[in-house]
């Protein structure tokens, strides 16, 4: 049986990467932060030596976009160091390695989606330190598959659906950004793409390089609000309205790019996954969040809202 070995378990692309092998009969060894400091190089050795993988996913990343701007040091010693570090030691172990990263490498400037021969140009800490992570990952090891996405929302972990669920049970009006626009990625199919990539890796099939893997279609983060609590009325029975703002009526610490919309077709025709459309996997979490738990009462009166977009990375 294929061995798998992936760092970063704990975060929303771990936990369903986790589930989707086990679903699948997967050999997977699992190891979250509380297991494994992927900036500690001896830690690193002794996972690949223990684990003896075929191949490795490097799911973990420090993910908070705004708290980067003031924690540049340890946004870069996991986004940058940690995928130098781990690369150099599969290369030695002749391990190779599937690698997350995000549509944050680009300013998106760009009309159209971007492809993966675009140049890098990182508005931020966190876009600067994951760039850094996939030039010194390049550097270590040749056989590696940087897979960058864009969007990532799921059932585990804290990501934009489920911040407009909750508020959407709260308020009677939320305001979202309507002039940034990408590709939301459900961690079910992203969780399908790492694991294609790590099996033709562990089999010698992958084609070395970086990929591009985002959810179907395109729309704005407005518009995602909106699907999402289109989604969820026929569970709570309520529809506040979602009214469309523009970046600049709600400022961040961080920069965002204003086109984050990817082109996945060469990690498609190199893998063979496709992503499902971005509203017919929206309707599906937002489903099985809800059919869940019980709903609250709505408040009879509830202020407007400006939820800022959340890190759109895996972990």
């Amino acid at each position: 049986m294929t061995r798998i070995l992936l760092f970063g378990a704990g975060g929303q692309l771990g936990r369903e990467t986790v589930a989707l092998a086990a679903e699948r009969g997967i050999g997977l060894t699992a190891l979250g932060h509380a297991e494994l400091d992927i900036s500690d190089p001896v830690a690193v050795a002794r996972a690949l030596e223990a684990a003896r993988p075929d191949a490795l996913i490097n799911a973990a990343a420090y993910t908070a976009v705004d708290k980067a701007e003031s924690e540049p040091d340890l946004a870069a010693r996991i986004n940058a160091f940690a995928p130098g570090l781990i690369a150099e030691r599969c290369a030695r172990y002749r391990t190779p390695l599937v690698h997350v990263s995000t549509d944050y490498v680009f300013d998106g400037t760009k009309r159209g989606a971007y492809v993966e021969a675009d140049q890098v140009a990182p508005l931020g800490v966190y876009g600067r330190t994951k760039a850094a992570g996939e030039a010194a990952l390049r550097a270590a090891c040749d056989r590696h598959v940087i897979v960058r996405t864009s969007w990532v929302y799921g059932v585990h972990g804290n990501n934009f659906l489920k911040t407009m669920l909750r508020l959407a049970g709260e308020r009677d009006q939320l305001r979202v950004v309507a002039d940034q626009h990408g590709c939301p990625t459900a961690t079910r199919d992203l969780a399908e793409a790492v694991l294609a990539a790590a099996l033709a890796a562990a089999s010698g099939d992958a084609r070395w390089g970086t990929y591009h893997f985002a959810g179907r279609g395109v729309t704005t983060w407005h518009g995602f609000a909106s699907a999402i609590v289109a989604a969820a009325e026929p569970h709570t029975g309520r529809k506040p309205q979602v009214t469309p703002i523009t970046t600049a009526d709600y400022p961040t610490p961080a920069s965002r790019p204003k086109n984050s919309e990817l082109a996945s077709d060469l990690f498609e025709r190199a893998f063979g996954v496709r992503a499902a459309p971005w509203e017919q996997r929206t309707r599906e979490v937002v489903d099985t969040l809800l059919a869940k738990v019980p709903q609250p009462e709505a408040p009879a009166h509830s202020a407007p809202a400006t939820p800022a977009p959340q890190s759109e990375e895996a972990s």
